[in-house]
């Protein structure tokens, strides 16, 4: 027996929860050959897996590397986790499909904070150009969902309106082509702009063609609010007959729970991704912007602000810590208070200064209120639960980023296998590789069986944890030596190869 890799000697963890069980893994031509004791066998690498585990390569079904995935920094980061996965274009807004500059302008001007700026596209461009700008030129494979903010702001610009009957036939035409040429699956941001002006009937519409492919959704509240939102969810699931995922799951589980299975009794297919974190990540303007500023529209916003006095909800100031202030870095890692006080200004006034000081560009951390004393138990039902997979909501941009980043999956292996033993080590093979790939159409990928693409992870489950905290958030994870992307060694004792044989996914 011969093949271009071997691992030898480890316990895989096959993705189907099966028991793990000592075996070695053969690969040839990018694909797993044989799983089982091949003695005697010979390759052109061999990984010695002796008292690690072997799985397969972890997705992670919410982050925002949608320009950072293209950054070797960023692919350590996500690798030395596990991942070998990206699904980009969340939240309703990524960089196509669009056909007019202006478009492309705005998306990369408000998500600045959260998606960066791509190095290689400075103007309109289509899913299959994006996606093709992606394909080998990364350690990572991604996956691309529509992002419905992008679409309608190419369609009808910053409008805070419903959709005409020719404006929804010409967002349309976009979903289906972005379906032709590979996305898998529709995104919205409906707490963000522009998406948050669309109903439920311009979505519904809109979920029409996906077929087997997921609707993806930040939908239209959380925690205490997320009765309101699940019950959009399932009015556009029920109109357009879409299978339904659930953005960042997050808030008190006996509120969040019972929506979800309530959802799935009635014959509605939803899942979701979670973070086992109690705070969350995002732009500034849509934590402390009032809702008559005009965010889609950021010119007009900034002369608002300029022009009008703001009733800022001042229980905000000490729950927001600035992860992104360009040309203010020092604030990174400070609260807004502390930040305010700094400066010799109220935090209202601050907050005013920074964000037309930015142009609305600042990042934020943000303490979430409606976590409760039980957050933390509440986060572990969420992880346990059958519909859940993992993300991360990943943001690389700014200085002082979430520590999420840069251990989720890891915490999620190491935390919450090792110490709370909320999964075992083959129950999170399931929720964090061959579920979400299922739930994304990336057919041949998350499983270690003869035939699946050979992205495999060999890591050391008494070692794998997270180091990044919210005081030092880039740190990277322990635990994980050695990866396999398409068959290719891309981790090699911790440390990239500087292989790119990473994959645009098509379903």
């Amino acid at each position: 027996m011969s093949f271009d890799v071997l691992i030898s000697g480890g316990l895989v963890l096959d993705g189907t929860g099966a028991p793990a069980h000592r075996a070695d893994v053969g690969v040839t031509g990018g694909r797993i050959a044989a799983v089982g004791r091949l003695d005697g066998a010979e390759a052109a690498t061999t990984v010695d897996a002796a008292g690690r585990h072997v799985m397969p390569g972890l997705v992670d079904c919410h982050v925002h590397g949608d320009a950072l995935v293209l950054d070797p920094d960023v692919q350590l980061a996500a690798l030395r986790q596990g991942v070998t996965t990206f699904v980009l274009g969340q939240d309703g807004l990524s960089y196509a499909p669009c056909t007019t500059p202006e478009t492309f302008a705005y998306v990369t001007r408000y998500f600045a904070a959260i998606n960066g700026s791509h190095p290689l596209a400075d103007g309109p461009l289509g899913v299959a150009e994006l996606l093709a700008g992606y394909d080998r030129a990364t350690a990572l494979n991604t996956a691309y969902l529509l992002p419905h903010g992008t679409i309608r702001h190419d369609v009808m610009g910053a409008a805070e309106r419903a959709a005409s009957a020719g404006e929804l036939t010409a967002m349309l035409a976009r979903v289906e082509r972005g379906l032709s040429e590979g996305a898998v699956g529709l995104s919205t941001g409906l707490e963000y702009a522009p998406g948050r002006y669309a109903d439920a009937a311009e979505i519904a519409a809109l979920c029409a063609p996906l077929d087997h492919l997921p609707y993806v959704t930040h939908m239209r509240g959380y925690g205490a609010s997320a009765p309101e939102g699940m019950a959009e969810v399932a009015d556009i699931a029920r109109r357009s007959g879409a299978a339904v995922h659930v953005s960042h799951y997050h808030g008190p589980a006996a509120t969040l729970l019972p929506l979800v299975d309530e959802a799935r009794l009635r014959g509605l297919d939803v899942t979701f991704d979670t973070y086992p974190y109690l705070r969350g990540s995002t732009i500034l303007a849509m934590v402390a912007l009032p809702g008559w500023v005009p965010a889609a529209d950021t010119d007009r916003a900034l002369e608002m602000l300029q022009t009008r006095p703001v009733e800022w909800d001042e229980t905000l100031w000490p729950r927001i810590t600035f992860s992104h202030v360009p040309g203010a870095e020092w604030a990174e890692g400070l609260t807004l208070s502390e930040a305010a006080s700094g400066a010799g200004l109220e935090p209202g006034e601050f907050c005013r200064r920074i964000l037309i000081d930015t142009r609305l560009e600042a990042g934020c951390v943000v303490a979430r209120p409606d976590e409760g004393a039980g957050g933390e138990e509440s986060v572990r039902a969420i992880l346990r639960h059958p519909a859940h997979t993992g993300g991360s909501d990943g943001i690389y941009v700014g200085g002082h980023p979430h520590p999420r980043a840069y251990g989720a999956f890891a915490r999620m292996l190491g935390h919450h296998v090792r110490e709370t033993g909320d999964w075992t080590l083959e129950q999170a093979a399931v929720h964090l590789a061959s579920h979400p790939a299922r739930r994304f159409g990336l057919e041949g990928r998350g499983l270690v069986r003869p035939g699946q693409v050979a992205d495999l992870v060999v890591l050391d489950a008494g070692a794998v944890a997270d180091l990044a905290t919210y005081a030092a958030p880039r740190a990277l994870a322990a635990g994980v030596g050695d990866v396999l992307v398409s068959g290719v060694p891309v981790l090699a004792g911790g440390l990239l190869t500087g292989a790119t044989p990473g994959r645009a996914l098509r379903p």
